[in-house]
């Protein structure tokens, strides 16, 4: 079994208007939102600077799988996303099924008495920072990253 490798991570909850991302210490050990970022021209490039920033050893990106556990058109989208990202980094990008995870930081925020307005400032930061605690649990348990390696597909433009 591989031991837990060292260093910062992000992860990034990826929606049609909001983009929440968060990372982790350099020990793995406390996941934090970073920021919300405005899903437009200028979202992967905001990620590729927090990168840098951070010093990330690794980006974490949250696939939306049913709850089947198939991939859809929102996971085809995704793929989408994740070539445009993994384009722009100079480190591994993995891609995690994010089920339930938006789920879960709505019930965290309510119980921490967040009323629906003040949720929905910080939801997308919340599920980043659960898609992120989820990658640090199974790389701690089994000793290898989380999720599925990113390649580059068939549909980016080589150049």
């Amino acid at each position: 079994m591989n031991e837990f490798q060292p260093g910062v991570r992000i992860a990034i909850d990826w929606g049609k208007t909001r983009i929440g991302v968060a990372a982790c210490d350099s020990e793995g050990l406390l996941a934090r939102p970073v920021e919300t970022i405005i899903n437009g021209p200028a979202a992967v490039g905001r990620i590729a600077k927090l990168v840098r920033e951070l010093d990330a050893v690794e980006v974490i990106l949250g696939m939306p799988i049913d709850l089947a556990g198939r991939q859809g058109i929102a996971a085809d989208a995704m793929m989408k996303v994740a070539d445009r990202i993994g384009c722009r980094i100079k480190v591994p990008l993995r891609l995690l099924d994010e089920r339930l995870t938006t789920a879960t930081a709505h019930r965290q925020l309510a119980a921490a008495g967040l009323s629906g307005v003040d949720r929905r400032a910080v939801i997308d930061q919340a599920a980043a920072v659960a898609i992120l605690e989820q990658a640090l649990d199974i790389e701690r348990g089994t000793g290898a990253p989380a999720g599925v390696g990113w390649t580059r597909s068939r549909t980016v433009e080589e150049g």
